[in-house]
């Protein structure tokens, strides 16, 4: 009988090809299945609740496990496991689930953050968007708010995605001052790959005045990628959090 395992973890995503196993190319995703497969002695392959890009950080992750091994003993497991992995890799948590719980399927949103640095800091280098010109906030939270009243985002889609769909249930998008820039915070039930950073770069776009509030929506409806504006680097991307339903206990 096979038993299912959640995995928590964080990771900096500067030194890895995103969390996908890729060839000839680091990941996320493959030191972990490195990491677990040596300490249980057997063939362990992780399905991660989401595929972050190249340079994107993760301060909340899950990916779950099938094994025919009844681990008893998670927190050593956990413990031997962060012993193995890149320091830039770090498991909180690691707790069996039922059967049909799944890491990606079951959870019922996303959220993100993007963060924006206004002046050079060599402390946020590989973490934020280093960003000088000034931006009219109030239109760009007037534009996110309006986010919410559409369903097709694939005006801020990556071409030639496996995408069944471009459509995505927004829950919220605000921006707000933080100490030494600004941070951008989006949730919704799912993503389009390269979707925030879309978002983002155009919002900047509105900000700095190159584009009206009325072209930022025309942008929306015509489902085009090459009407947005451009991707802001991965570095400021971080995903932060991940909502599964109550009955499922993942935490």
């Amino acid at each position: 009988m096979a038993h299912r395992y959640f995995v928590k973890l964080s990771y900096d995503g500067t030194p890895f090809h995103g969390w996908q196993i890729q060839k000839n190319a680091k990941s996320i995703q493959q030191c972990l299945n490195e990491a677990l497969s040596t300490i249980l002695r057997t063939e362990i392959y992780t399905i991660g609740c989401g595929r972050t890009d190249t340079g994107v950080h993760a301060r909340k992750f899950f990916a779950h496990f099938d094994t025919e091994l009844d681990i008893s003993t998670t927190g050593d497991l956990m413990f031997r496991a962060n012993c193995i992995l890149p320091k830039e890799i770090a498991i909180s948590k690691i707790f069996k689930v039922k059967p049909d719980v799944h890491s990606r399927f079951t959870a019922t949103s996303r959220t993100y953050e993007y963060l924006i640095s206004s002046a050079k800091n060599p402390f946020c280098q590989h973490r934020s968007y280093e960003y000088r010109e000034v931006l009219d906030l109030d239109l760009m939270n007037q534009a996110a708010s309006r986010l919410k009243n559409h369903k097709d985002f694939t005006s801020f889609s990556k071409l030639h995605s496996d995408a069944e769909t471009n459509i995505c249930d927004l829950h919220h998008a605000f921006w707000e001052v933080e100490t030494g820039g600004l941070r951008f915070e989006i949730k919704a039930n799912r993503f389009l790959r390269n979707m925030v950073r879309a978002v983002v770069g155009t919002l900047i776009e509105l900000g700095r005045g190159k584009i009206t509030l009325d072209q930022f929506e025309k942008i929306i409806e015509a489902k085009d990628r090459g009407q947005a504006g451009y991707s802001v680097p991965a570095h400021g991307l971080y995903l932060i959090d991940i909502s599964y339903p109550a009955e499922s206990e993942v935490r």
